[in-house]
């Protein structure tokens, strides 16, 4: 998301432009030159000499002037070997705009290469102001959502086999299930490695299982004894030796591949600490509530360091897939779940407004507002967002950054609805001194 930017900025003198069809072996393209109607098009090999040599004549011929390159991608291998010279601006242009502007034209499916090229010259000379011109952001922002998005990738994979581990174990070896807090935990794993069956498990002696549970920071005895106990009294839900054998080996492998997981999300969370903390936008975030060392990073990727990227906080909220869409025709008029949007972005902003709605009076109020007069659950999280965005995004324009404080002061100021609410939602401490939110509602 960082990667684009909308293109405001007036348009430079174009020598050229250009379309190149993306492809494992060999790339298509087709030019125009600027103030000509003759076309010219070739292939190129995909191999990083072959690029350099086609983009250094582009250069040479047209004395380095600025050339417009439309492709079918915003990230890969053929956008990034580009990126790296200065007089080519790239225009990337999504799939489906692609696949139905061929459509449009050709009803009857026919497809080439060749075929496709022409259509995205066609889309690049004459719906140009319609497409965003891709202007990277810094190193650090680009590393960081690059960092962030990898992360999510892994994490999202040990969920993955996380429920594979579940579902072998709820057909041979549901007691397991009792025995560990989470199922991708180190101990879980540790666990299912070590004994992957009842029969296993069963006969192992009583000291060697207290010494796994100590040494796995279980330091509640009761506890360790609990679950000692409910071993040695279990019984086997299946007797099928074929079931026994395949479950075993299967959740043996997996919690040793969720264990190599966990090293990883491990590794690149350090990596995205460091990133983040010398980040020149983290000052802006650390404050946020809900913003943890997951969250923030992403928040700061979401907005980057180009404030010249979105004109207003509508452009987020818009490009991110949080505000929804409106159809209309006639008489008739509906608003729907906006699906085209870059899918991280729109995780992002939702996951932040859910983790906010525990640890922001505000927040809570408002999500308990919504909730109470019928809104669902994932519209009231969208709608919290949809705000969030506003206020995160008048910080970043302006370089100040959040204070819950200050914000809730300008509710009061304001007289606004919400901040009637807020009494109802106010921090309190507790005995051991955290944090807590009171969700006591007060009687009109």
């Amino acid at each position: 998301m960082s990667d684009v930017t909308l293109a405001l900025s007036p348009e430079p003198d174009w020598a050229a432009f250009v379309a190149i069809d993306w492809a494992d072996k060999e790339h298509c393209w087709k030019l125009c030159a600027a103030g000509s109607k003759k076309y010219e098009e070739g292939a190129l090999e995909n191999t990083p000499e072959a690029l350099v040599d086609w983009a250094t004549k582009l250069r040479d011929r047209f004395g380095a002037r600025p050339i417009a390159v439309g492709l079918e991608q915003s990230r890969g291998p053929l956008v990034y070997a580009l990126s790296k010279f200065p007089h080519l601006v790239l225009y990337p242009i999504h799939p489906s705009t692609a696949a139905r502007y061929r459509e449009a034209f050709f009803p009857s499916g026919s497809k080439d290469d060749p075929g496709d090229t022409a259509l995205l010259l066609e889309i690049l000379l004459h719906h140009r102001d319609r497409l965003r011109r891709l202007e990277p952001d810094t190193v650090e922002t680009r590393l960081l959502q690059m960092l962030v998005e990898e992360r999510r990738k892994l994490v999202d994979e040990r969920t993955r086999l996380g429920n594979q581990i579940t579902a072998w174990l709820k057909t041979y070896f549901p007691q397991a299930l009792d025995l560990v807090d989470k199922i991708i935990s180190p101990m879980a794993c540790d666990l299912l490695d070590r004994w992957p069956s009842l029969e296993q498990l069963q006969g192992t002696n009583p000291s060697t299982l207290n010494k796994f549970f100590l040494k796995h920071n279980c330091r509640s005895e009761k506890r360790i004894q609990e679950r000692i106990s409910s071993i040695y009294k279990a019984t086997r839900a299946v007797e099928d030796a074929a079931l026994l054998e395949a479950g075993s080996t299967a959740v043996k492998v997996l919690a040793k591949m969720v264990q190599s997981l966990n090293l990883a999300i491990q590794s690149f969370d350090q990596r995205i600490e460091v990133v983040s903390s010398t980040h020149p936008e983290a000052g802006l975030f650390n404050h946020v509530p809900g913003a943890g060392p997951a969250l923030r990073p992403r928040l700061i990727v979401a907005f980057g360091t180009r404030r010249d990227r979105f004109t207003s906080a509508s452009d987020i909220q818009n490009y991110s897939g949080i505000a929804p869409v409106t159809r209309q025709s006639g008489r008739s008029k509906s608003v729907h779940f906006r699906r085209a949007c870059p899918k991280f972005l729109r995780q992002t902003f939702h996951e932040h407004a859910a983790h906010s709605i525990p640890k922001c009076p505000w927040a809570k109020a408002y999500y308990q507002h919504l909730r109470d007069m019928g809104v669902g659950h994932h519209a009231a999280v969208r709608a919290l967002a949809y705000k969030w965005i506003r206020i995160l995004y008048a910080c970043w324009r302006d370089e100040k950054p959040y204070d819950d404080a200050i914000y809730t002061q300008a509710l009061q100021k304001r007289h606004s609805p919400l901040a009637k609410l807020l009494p109802a939602f106010s921090l309190e401490t507790n005995a051991e001194g955290h944090k807590k939110i009171s969700t006591n509602r007060l009687t009109e």
